[in-house]
């Protein structure tokens, strides 16, 4: 049949992933860091990505192709939902992490092996919405590059704060109603962004934005920015 689908001109795509977080039915994903349409039948021709590229690379065509399946979208969207089983996989368990706690000079330094992980697991995609440890937290949503290329990340971030990570870039999932359910079932007392200065990452800032927009709450949040080599380069 010949319908109005998605296009998207590759030449003009940075990879940012924007798009793939905008279209709900899995249709678009990232392949060699390009945005790519997977599969006609997940396009509802509706075009929720168009607004969320900054680069103008996605635009309409009339052309032959699948009619929207709306059962497959669905059915797909539950093969991604992770699994609660009682005998599941061990990395997946939920659990806070005690910490004892100790006074501490003005402006500490936290040695190279202390660490300030509050829960597990980290993963946005695996951590359950309804957590006890997300009650009355203070969240830190991060780009997984970001403790790599920050040195102090521990101690200056995620002291105090309930982690959870992510790469927009590489993870197909869409964050934003994963994040929308998180900020919605429990008391968030304030959400930090954590990004890498590289397109990619603005993914993980529009998915928090997102979240905040739709979860019905005022939260506080800010987003801080780190480079490549490792600095703070912004702190909004």
């Amino acid at each position: 049949m010949k319908r109005r689908i998605i296009k998207i001109e590759e030449s003009q795509c940075n990879g940012c992933g924007l798009c793939v977080s905008a279209c709900h039915e899995g249709a678009i994903g990232l392949v060699g860091g390009k945005a790519r349409l997977l599969r006609d039948d997940y396009c509802d021709g509706l075009g929720d990505c168009l607004p969320a590229c900054p680069t103008g690379a996605i635009s309409f065509e009339e052309r032959e192709a699948a009619g929207y399946d709306e059962a497959a979208v669905k059915a797909n969207q539950t093969r991604k939902q992770p699994e609660t089983l009682a005998c599941g996989c061990p990395g997946t368990h939920s659990k806070a992490i005690e910490r004892e706690q100790h006074n501490e000079p003005a402006q500490p330094r936290a040695t190279p092996l202390q660490t300030h992980l509050n829960q597990w697991p980290v993963q946005i995609r695996l951590a359950p919405h309804n957590a006890p440890y997300f009650q009355g937290a203070n969240l830190l949503v991060a780009a997984d590059c970001a403790a790599y290329a920050y040195g102090n990340f521990h101690a200056e971030y995620m002291k105090n704060r309930i982690t959870l990570i992510g790469c927009p870039k590489l993870d197909p999932d869409d964050y934003s109603e994963k994040l929308t359910g998180i900020l919605k079932h429990n008391n968030i007392k304030s959400v930090t962004v954590a990004r890498m200065d590289v397109p990619c990452c603005g993914g993980i800032e529009h998915a928090v934005m997102a979240a905040l927009q739709n979860c019905g709450k005022m939260i506080p949040w800010q987003v801080v920015t780190f480079s490549t080599n490792g600095s703070v380069i912004e702190n909004e």
